[in-house]
Order: structure tokens, then C-alpha cells, then sequence
């Protein structure tokens, strides 16, 4: 499942090339997920992407928030 996972994130990096970087974290949504993929299982991983991408508002500052 992290393989298919991570050929999606893949395929949505190579789509949304067309739109700047609009990401307030540092790492971006999308290599904190592939990162998550990379060291955890697949649940574990999906989690720590969704809550991830939940906290992605207008509201928050963002900033550097490396995958622990």
C-alpha cells in the first residue's frame, strides 16, 4: 500500500507543477507525506498525512514542521 501511496503523491507533485508552491510548511504537504510513506506503515503514515493536511488552513502560520 506505501508503494501506491507514494506513486500517487508522485503523480500529484508532477500535475501540480503548474500551480506555485503554496504550501505554509516547511517541508510541503506533499514531501511530508512522502516521507511519512517512506518510515512508517501504511495507517500510521495515512494519519500522520491527514492531520497533516487538516492543519493546512488560512489560519495557521505555518512554518518549519519536519516529520518526527
Amino acid at each position: 500500500m506505501n508503494r501506491l501511496a507514494l506513486f500517487l503523491i508522485a503523480l500529484y507533485r508532477k500535475i501540480s507543477f503548474i500551480n506555485p508552491s503554496s504550501c505554509v510548511y516547511v517541508p510541503s504537504c506533499s514531501e511530508y507525506a512522502r516521507q511519512a510513506f517512506l518510515r512508517y506503515p501504511f495507517l500510521k503514515a495515512l494519519g500522520l498525512t491527514v492531520i497533516r493536511i487538516l492543519r493546512c488552513n488560512p489560519f495557521v502560520h505555518g512554518g518549519f514542521d519536519p516529520l518526527k
